[in-house]
């Protein structure tokens, strides 16, 4: 079990090392966009994935995705604050901070109970956004140009490549916490509450505990996501930060990407970036139908994501003679 703890960190380190090399000497401009929007959002499906695998789902995670964007864009807009090793940790700070205090009300319920009742949360930021006119209402409002180490990155190239460099560091690191940590006791507890929550009391944890624990971290992932989709974007607003489309389309890359390894959501986040770039351009006014025609047939096909479909094939490599 080391063994292949420590076959992933190696994996993970190649294969972040081999897509920053591609993006600083190889990638265009435009596809490096893609890879910076997919591997932002991927760093909340991260944290669904934590869920996931406790047996929870939830269709409200827009609420934390929201809130780390809100929080980068509000320190520059309103304290003038830009450096990015200050605002994405506030981002993920904010959404912990929150998810901590309604992890309190969350972790009584299970299934679809759960799953709504985070949507009704996100709902209700959505309409406070929606409503308040300092925070920009509906239009929303301009993130200011992040620095690194005090120095800015004015020339849209230098930028590009900056933030995507951090993301890729960043979600590097991450997919290794939350590795070793599934691979820990208490992240091991994922499964067995999945499986049965009675056993996993009478062995001296507590449920409701274990859960508010994945919780929060799933918060935090969600919330640095979203700090660096704002940055990304360049712009906030309700409607692509916080409206329940947001937490349909987390839950999407979740289901397309499965649970198998963390570094599933990457490569599924890259995946669904690229599905809805290429059925927008070719078909404008059906894009969403080749969308959830593709979710049906992983549903049906692959109800493992497309990691069951790496898995497969490594294992039938590792069983050649």
């Amino acid at each position: 079990m080391e063994n292949r703890k420590d076959h992933t960190v190696l994996a993970l380190t190649i294969g972040f090392a081999a897509v920053m090399l591609l993006g600083v000497f190889v990638l265009p401009d435009w596809l490096l966009n893609q890879f910076l929007i997919a591997f932002s959002r991927a760093l909340a499906v991260l944290g669904l994935l934590v869920l996931w695998r406790t047996g929870l789902v939830s269709f409200g995670h827009a609420l934390y995705f929201g809130l780390g964007a809100y929080t980068v864009a509000l320190l520059g807009k309103d304290f003038g604050i830009s450096e990015a090793l200050i605002t994405l940790p506030a981002a993920a700070l904010v959404a912990a901070v929150i998810g901590f205090g309604l992890g309190f009300i969350v972790r009584r319920y299970r299934e679809i109970f759960f799953a709504m009742l985070n949507l009704a949360f996100s709902m209700v930021l959505f309409g406070i956004l929606v409503k308040t006119e300092a925070l920009g209402s509906t239009d929303g409002f301009n993130v200011e140009p992040p620095t690194l180490f005090g120095v800015g990155t004015d020339e849209a190239g230098t930028k590009l490549i900056t933030l995507f460099l951090g993301v890729c560091t960043i979600g590097w690191l991450a997919a290794i916490l939350v590795h070793r940590y599934l691979g820990s006791v208490l992240g091991s507890l994922t499964t067995a509450v999945r499986d049965n929550e009675i056993r996993v009391e009478f062995l001296g944890y507590s449920v409701a505990e274990a859960i508010h624990g994945k919780y929060v971290m799933s918060a935090a992932l969600t919330g640095l996501g979203g700090g660096f989709m704002a940055i990304s974007l360049g712009q906030v607003d309700p409607e692509s930060m916080v409206n329940w489309t947001v937490s349909g389309e987390l839950v999407f890359v979740t289901i397309l990407s499965g649970p198998g390894s963390v570094a599933a959501p990457f490569i599924g986040s890259l995946i669904f970036e690229l599905l809805r770039t290429y059925a927008f351009e070719l078909a404008p006014h059906a894009w969403q139908l080749i969308v959830g025609g593709t979710l049906l047939l992983i549903i049906f096909f692959l109800p493992g994501g497309v990691w069951s479909v790496i898995s497969r094939l490594a294992g039938r490599r590792e069983a050649r003679p």
